[in-house]
Formats: structure tokens, C-alpha cells, sequence
């Protein structure tokens, strides 16, 4: 019985076991139900180009997904809670990797047939490691029915899980090892072989021997270049069956042109082989791709450290009693116990105990933060002392340390403009770069009348020239930088920010919350009657104010007790009056204690509470919200750097004439409304400048998306992280002058990336055509010009960004 083709997976099987099926006058013939049903359905969406795509690629046999029991799971609470990330939209989010995918026919087929799906918002899927992101309404459609649907066309998708991808990337890389040593053992032997030749070349060799050395040497390069070599190949089918010339196929030309003319050159015993030349084409250049996959590990190793390093349970107390709970099923309200050595999961607030915690992998900072209760804990920081109970605030997958592995996670795989550039040469330098090595070979053949120099001086062209350090010279530099940023507490969403930033001219800041503090605090006080201080302390703690605050602040430590008052009346925007004991306690503004009958003269420019008890003024004190430590400095040095730097407000005139005054900045406008920010940053926009805003992210989030980069200052603030480009993880100056220095450094380095890997070619090829390289050479010279890309790259992060280069 003969044997024919699946239709859909391209297996081959006998034919009386098939599926026989008429489809459109046609017959089509299916090795199974799966296989008939994925092929109609494909047909069905206008999908069945995808056959065209996948070319001869076998494909799993499609199991139908009714055969399949265990779908109801991804619906389940528990999993929900471990795996799918909900959005303030109500929608949920989940990465998966799909089982199946060969090539990227498969990766056009699931995206296709996923967006065609109602209910799915966004799915996209990373060919190098398979993984999807898919974002959906639940309210339409479920996650059991999303991965039924991937299951249907003949795929298989589960969670995508940090741990089992390790292990995916540590078997990897023991491929590679493998292969490595297959090919460093076949080259040493040919070479010690060569050299024999070599001696008897000079001593006279019986042309036997040679014959038998030279199928020795034949013996050992086989299984370097088709096992060893064999990512090469594998790399140039799969570009070339989607249009592209890779640095892969360069790759495998060069080996395969040496390795079958020294074939030919043992059989027919004429001319000198090659096999030297192929098995050091695929050992060296093996070695350089393993050590730029370990270089880019490395690189990376901020988000594995961040996921390797988040506890998977926490002690929750419940009815006074503690239990282990993994950190998915914590919900807000919920009771943490954290001790010492532990790292803080879940965003809260202390209820009791006080510690010191180290935020240095949050905002870089090495000093350790006291905190006692009433202070807010962020989730990446570790209890260095103590015993402090918190409540949760959110669940994890909303908390810091979750929203930071998601932003250093999807900002690697952004694009910036000059990359996507690089990748567009790099296509067309591929084709060149073949192009010239048929001309090399016609032109030497011509030239020297001998077949076996002109093949090896266009080998020696195909195998120097490289594409792969050009390739690598902006996404290596910008791996590096968003890592090193992230470092200093600077989170880039899209590596294309970085691009932006360092050709930045302008910054736009805001003044309160930004420059200032945003809280106001007592510059001077006067007592002008003695009084008993709980009266004011008591006075103050009733109003959420940030006048009042800022009294409360202020006396605090002054020995005082906290009284029971009544009859409290708070005054919108005026102050608080209260009574103890038949005594009338109030505290505001002038305006306020006109109101109640009490005559006081007040002049001057800052914010003022004044207490009065009874009738009788007792205190006054005047308030000002101050810059931030270190404001003054920053702004000088962002100045020293060649940056316009203005000042955006809505308080008066006097107010921002100040802080302007106190931190260095000639450029203001104050009284603006959120649309009058706004309409300013159009204005320097049409003057030309590319303008960076720092702003709270929320007063001013029409302005702040009308800039060319948005920065939120501070951390933990959601509508901060959902709003900005960049965000500063702490709330110093400083770190706005940091992420300027990072990104020009980091932009610096693609710049020199790029030149060095233009120059090398501009120099290499010339070289190699004019004959003046051989294939061994060409060889090291290539995976040396990756790792010089590489090793460049690396050095980004080794200078202290206190201090500025530029």
C-alpha cells in the first residue's frame, strides 16, 4: 500500500488509514479528524495561505480539543490568581507559550487566527522563545476557550513560568556546549593533522598518506559542520523560506562551498583541501554566537534576579493565627507578618512594629529607610530589623515589584527608530555581501585561470563579512542601558525611550510634588502666648489639610498628648474649629478667624495658620513648601549638559518667582491652567525642541502626553506608571539628572557600536577580496567583531552616573 501526504500536518502515512475528503471537487486526504478539521476551519477564516507559508515543515498531528479534558482548569480561581494580571479596564492578561511553533508561518497562524477571535484585544508572539502575550475581555470570551482555539489549529499553549524557561534556556545552552565540543575536538585533531601535512610538504610526503590523512581530516569535519553546524543551517532555511538572507546563510555558504570542494579535491587528487578551514569556520564562529548568548544571560540578569528573588508565600495572620499563603491568593486588607531577612511581596501599610528596610533595589539607594507604623512598605524591599505587621494594599500582581518586571519586560523587546533602521541595512547587507563574493569568484577565475583560489578568496569574503555585529549594535547597548537604568531606580517602558531622552534639548518641569516637596512645612514659627500645646496638636490632627499637616509635623515631638475634642467644624479651604472643655480652640487662615470675630493682620507671601484659643491669638505659623533636596544641584548640572530647562505652574506669581529663585531655573510661567501647560508645550514643540516633562503624572497628564518623553517622579503611584515613558522609582532630583546621563551614554555607545561594526567591514571585506585573508582568519575575525560589539556594550554601566561626562 502507498504511502501520501497530510494535507495539514504533511506527515505521511498509508493510504488506507487516511481521511478521505471532497473538498470544492478536490480531494484532499487527513491522517486523522484533527488534522481534517484544522484544514477546514483554516479554510473557512481565509487562513489557508498559511500552508503556502509553512512550505515542507511537518506539523504534529492536530488533536481535536474535545478530546481533551483538562481545559476547565484555566478557569479556575486558583490558577486565575497565579497566572492572569487584570487591568483597571477589567481586562485580563496572561502569557502563554504555545507548543508547536516551527517557524514564523506558525507565528502568523496563531496571531492571525487570535485576533479573529472576539473577545481577544492584543496577542502577540515572540518567535525566539514562543512566548504570547494575550490580552481579552473576560466578559466575552475565557481563557479555556482561548487556548481551545490555539489547540484547534493542531498548537498547544501553557503558562509561561520564569523557572520552567530557565531550565529551557539551561538545556539550551547545553546544546550548545555540546555542539562546541564536537567542533573543538574535530578542530584539533584536523589541526594536528595539517601540521603532519605541512612537515611533509617540506620533507616529502607519499601521496597515500596524504590521501589518507586527507579522508581523516574528512572523517572529522563531517560531523562538525552537519552537527555542529547544524544551527547555521537550520537558520539560513528558515530565512531564506521567509525572504530573508541572514548572517546564518553566510554562515553555511562559506563552510559548505570549503567543505564540497574539498570533496571533490580528495576524490579527484587534485589541488589542497579545505577541511581545516570548514571545521574552524564553524568552531570559531560557534564559540562567538555561545559567549553573545551568555553575554546577553548576563545582561538580562536584573529581571532574573528580580524573579528569582520574589517569595513565593507569606505569612498571613487571620483569627490571630498565622498561615503560609502564596502570594497570588493575598488580597487587599489582608494581615502580613514580615521578619527580619525577609523581602516585602505586596504593597502595604505598617500597622505595627517598626524596622529598617533596604529599598536599594527599588530606587538605589544603599541607605536603609526607617519605618514605623502608618508608613507605607513597597514590595522589592527587604526588613533588615524588626518585626512588623502590615496590611496589604493590593494584590500582587498590581504592586510595585510585579508592575517593574512587567515594564523591564516589555521595554527589552520595543524597538527603538534606530534599530529598526539597522535591521533594514543588515537585510540588504546580507545580498550584498553574497553578491560580492560571485563577483570575487568570477573576477579571481578570470584573473588567475585557477578554480581553487577564486573559491577560496569568496569563501574568505562570505565568511568575514558580518552582519551579525551590526545587527547587535543597538539592541546589545540598549539591553545593557535599560538594565543599568533600572539599577538606579529608572524605568524606561520602551527602549526607544532612551533614544528619545538623549536627543532631548528641553525640560519641562513641574513645580509642586516635582521640584518642591509637595508638602508644605513651617518655616518660622512665633508663639505669642503660652498655652498648652495638645490644644493645637488635637486642633490640627482633625483635618486631612496639608496645612494642617505640616503644624502637625512640626510640634509633634514637643511632649504632646492627643485630647478628646468636640463640636469639630472643618472649614473648606479655611482651617478647623473645635472645643475642649468650654474652651473655643481655632486654627487657619486670617480670612477664618475674621469670620469668628477675631481681628489679625497678616502680610506676607507664604501660606499661614494662625491658632487662637477663645478669642486670644496664640501662635502663628508660616508655612512654605519647599524644593527637594538636591533640586538646586540637579537643575545646574541638566543645565551643564546643554538642556533648556523651564518651570510650569499654576500657583501665583510670587510663589514660583521663588522656588525659580532657590533652584536655578530663569525660565517660568506661573497661573497656567492643565490646557495653558498643555498649549505651552505645543508652543516649544513648533519652535523646534524635543521636550522631556517631569510632572506628578496626574494634574498634568494632557501636558505630559503632549511631550516627547513623560517622566512620573515618585514611587508606587499607579497613575504615575500608567501615564509616563519613564519612571523615577524615588522622588530625588538627582535621578532626573541620572536617567539623562544614562540615556545619552547608552545612545553614545549604539553610535560607537555602529562604527565599529561599519569600519570593520569597511576594512575586512576590501581586505578579503584583494585575497589578502584566508577562510580560518575570516572566521575569527567575524565572531571577534561580535564580541567587540558585545564587550563595548558591557562597558556601558562601568562609570558612576554622579558624575557627568558630556
Amino acid at each position: 500500500m502507498s504511502k501520501i501526504k497530510c494535507d495539514h500536518c504533511h506527515l505521511e502515512f498509508d493510504e488506507k488509514v487516511m481521511i478521505e475528503d471532497d473538498l470544492g471537487g478536490e480531494k484532499r486526504y487527513f491522517c486523522c479528524k484533527g488534522c481534517q478539521g484544522v484544514y477546514h476551519l483554516l479554510k473557512e477564516e481565509g487562513l489557508d495561505t498559511f500552508y503556502d507559508k509553512l512550505g515542507d515543515n511537518k506539523l504534529e498531528p492536530a488533536v481535536a480539543a474535545t478530546e481533551k479534558d483538562d481545559l476547565e482548569k484555566f478557569d479556575l480561581d486558583g490558577f486565575e490568581k497565579k497566572y492572569v494580571k487584570k487591568s483597571k479596564e477589567g481586562l485580563n492578561e496572561i502569557n502563554l507559550i504555545i507548543e508547536g511553533i516551527h517557524c514564523a508561518a506558525c507565528v502568523w497562524l496563531n496571531e492571525k487566527v487570535l485576533h479573529q477571535t472576539p473577545g481577544i484585544i492584543e496577542a502577540s508572539i515572540n518567535y525566539s522563545n514562543n512566548k504570547a502575550k494575550i490580552v481579552w475581555d473576560p466578559d466575552e470570551i475565557k481563557l479555556s476557550e482561548i487556548i481551545r482555539k490555539i489547540r484547534s489549529i493542531g498548537y498547544n499553549a501553557y503558562p509561561y513560568d520564569a523557572q520552567l524557561q530557565e531550565e529551557r534556556a539551561v538545556k539550551a545552552r547545553r546544546d550548545y556546549y555540546a555542539r562546541i565540543l564536537v567542533a573543538v575536538f574535530a578542530t584539533m585533531n584536523i589541526m594536528w593533522i595539517a601540521i603532519a601535512k605541512y612537515v611533509g610538504f617540506f620533507t616529502g610526503m607519499n601521496r597515500d598518506i596524504k590521501d589518507i590523512l586527507n579522508v581523516a581530516e574528512f572523517i572529522l569535519a563531517t560531523p562538525a559542520l552537519f552537527y555542529s553546524g547544524w544551527v547555521y543551517f537550520r537558520g539560513a532555511y528558515y530565512g531564506l523560506k521567509n525572504g530573508f538572507v541572514t548572517m546564518d546563510l553566510l554562515v553555511a555558504t562559506g563552510a559548505t562551498l570549503a567543505y564540497v570542494y574539498s570533496i571533490y579535491a580528495m576524490i579527484t587528487r587534485t589541488g589542497e583541501v579545505y577541511f581545516d578551514s570548514v571545521t574552524m569556520i564553524v568552531t570559531f564562529v560557534l564559540v562567538g554566537k555561545y559567549l553573545e548568548v551568555l553575554s546577553k544571560k548576563n545582561a538580562v540578569d536584573t529581571i532574573d534576579k528580580l524573579l528569582g528573588t520574589v517569595p513565593t508565600e507569606v505569612t498571613v495572620i487571620k483569627d490571630n493565627e498565622k498561615a503560609l499563603v502564596s502570594i497570588e491568593a493575598v488580597r487587599p486588607g489582608d494581615l502580613i507578618e514580615l521578619k527580619p531577612g525577609e523581602k516585602v511581596a505586596i504593597d502595604g501599610t505598617i500597622v505595627t512594629g517598626s524596622a529598617s528596610f533596604d529599598e536599594s533595589s527599588l530606587t538605589g539607594e544603599s541607605e536603609p529607610v526607617f519605618k514605623k507604623e502608618g508608613d507605607e512598605v513597597l514590595s522589592g524591599s527587604i526588613c533588615l530589623d524588626g518585626v512588623v505587621r502590615y496590611e496589604a494594599k493590593k494584590d500582587f500582581n498590581t504592586s510595585l515589584l510585579s508592575n517593574i518586571i512587567t515594564l523591564l519586560e516589555d521595554s527589552i523587546t520595543k524597538k527603538p527608530r534606530i534599530e529598526k533602521l539597522v535591521n533594514r541595512i543588515s537585510r540588504y547587507f546580507s545580498v550584498t555581501v553574497l553578491s560580492i563574493a560571485v563577483l570575487t569568484l568570477i573576477a579571481w577565475y578570470i584573473y588567475t585561470g585557477s578554480f581553487e583560489k577564486a573559491l577560496i578568496v569568496a569563501i574568505s569574503a562570505i565568511v568575514i563579512a558580518c552582519p551579525c555585529a551590526l545587527s547587535l549594535a543597538t539592541p546589545m547597548a540598549t539591553l545593557v542601558g535599560i538594565n543599568w537604568a533600572a539599577k538606579h531606580g529608572i524605568l524606561f517602558k520602551e527602549a526607544g525611550f532612551i533614544e528619545t531622552m538623549a536627543k532631548s534639548d528641553m525640560l519641562v518641569l513641574d513645580k509642586t510634588g516635582t521640584i518642591t516637596e509637595g508638602k508644605p512645612k513651617v518655616v518660622d514659627a512665633s508663639f505669642l502666648k503660652e498655652f498648652d500645646r495638645s490644644f493645637l496638636y488635637s486642633l490640627v490632627l482633625t483635618s486631612n489639610h496639608p496645612i494642617s499637616r505640616g503644624v502637625a509635623d512640626f510640634i509633634k515631638d514637643e511632649g504632646v498628648k492627643t485630647l478628646e475634642l468636640e463640636n469639630i467644624e472643618s472649614i473648606e479651604a479655611k482651617g478647623v474649629v473645635a472645643e475642649y472643655k468650654g474652651k473655643r480652640l481655632i486654627g487657619g487662615n486670617p480670612e477664618l478667624l475674621k469670620e469668628k470675630g477675631i481681628k489679625f493682620e497678616y502680610e506676607g507671601e507664604d501660606s499661614v495658620f494662625i491658632f487662637a484659643i477663645d478669642d486670644k491669638v496664640c501662635a502663628l505659623f508660616e508655612l512654605r513648601d519647599t524644593p527637594r533636596s538636591g533640586a538646586a544641584e540637579a537643575v545646574k548640572k541638566i543645565k551643564e549638559i546643554g538642556i533648556r530647562v523651564v518651570m510650569l505652574t499654576g500657583d501665583n506669581e510670587k510663589a514660583a518667582k521663588r522656588v525659580a529663585k532657590e533652584v536655578g531655573i530663569e525660565e517660568f510661567y506661573a497661573k497656567l491652567l492643565p490646557q495653558e501647560k498643555a498649549m505651552k508645550i505645543e508652543e516649544f514643540r513648533k519652535e523646534g525642541h524635543i521636550i522631556v516633562m517631569a510632572g506628578d503624572g496626574i494634574n498634568d497628564t494632557v501636558a505630559l502626553s503632549l511631550s516627547d518623553i513623560s517622566i512620573a517622579m515618585g514611587s508606587g503611584a499607579d497613575i504615575a506608571i500608567s501615564v509616563s515613558d519613564v519612571v523615577l522609582l524615588d522622588e530625588e532630583p538627582k535621578t532626573l539628572y541620572n536617567a539623562y546621563v544614562i540615556s545619552r551614554r547608552v545612545y553614545k555607545f549604539v553610535k560607537q557600536n555602529l562604527a565599529l561594526s561599519l569600519i570593520y567591514n569597511s576594512i575586512a571585506l576590501p581586505l578579503a577580496v584583494a585575497g589578502f585573508v584566508n577562510p580560518l582568519i575570516a572566521a575569527i575575525s567575524m565572531s571577534l567583531s561580535s564580541l567587540l560589539v558585545v564587550g563595548n556594550s558591557i562597558r556601558i554601566k562601568r562609570v558612576s552616573v554622579s558624575v557627568s561626562e558630556y
